[in-house]
């Protein structure tokens, strides 16, 4: 009498293929981000020897235009100088760490910055002066 052995059918999953595949979207993802740049609006920012990158959450005003006409922009929404204080303290909200960085032409005058610096110092927020690496 002759006793067969039941052989079950193991199912098995080769991960070779996923490994390759998930390396070359995590490749494709790391590209893109690197490509995509949070702030559209394109300014020849002021050069500096030393920079510091920080990664916090951070509110951006923007000025863009010429030396007479002056258009302002929190976070890609545009404003009128006479709302920026209003706007931009219900931009920070509560939060006693938020930081705005100021992104201005370099052939702006001085006094444009100050102006926009004054809000900070009047509301106790911090500012920053966005610069370019000087090469």
């Amino acid at each position: 009498m002759a006793i067969k052995r039941n052989r079950r059918f193991h199912a098995e999953v080769h991960a070779s293929s996923m490994s390759d595949i998930m390396f070359f979207l995590l490749l494709f993802f790391l590209i893109i981000s690197t490509l995509a740049n949070p702030n559209v609006i394109k300014l020849n920012l002021p050069k500096s020897k030393t920079n510091e990158k920080t990664n916090k959450q951070l509110i951006t005003i923007s000025v863009t235009g010429e030396v007479d006409s002056k258009t302002f922009f929190i976070d890609k929404q545009q404003v009128s100088y006479e709302n920026l204080e209003k706007d931009l303290l219900i931009k920070v909200g509560d939060n006693k760490e938020a930081t705005v960085v100021i992104r201005m032409p370099y052939n702006f005058q001085v006094q444009d910055l100050v102006d926009v610096m004054q809000i900070g110092v009047k509301n106790n927020i911090k500012f920053v002066l966005a610069t370019n690496a000087k090469n």
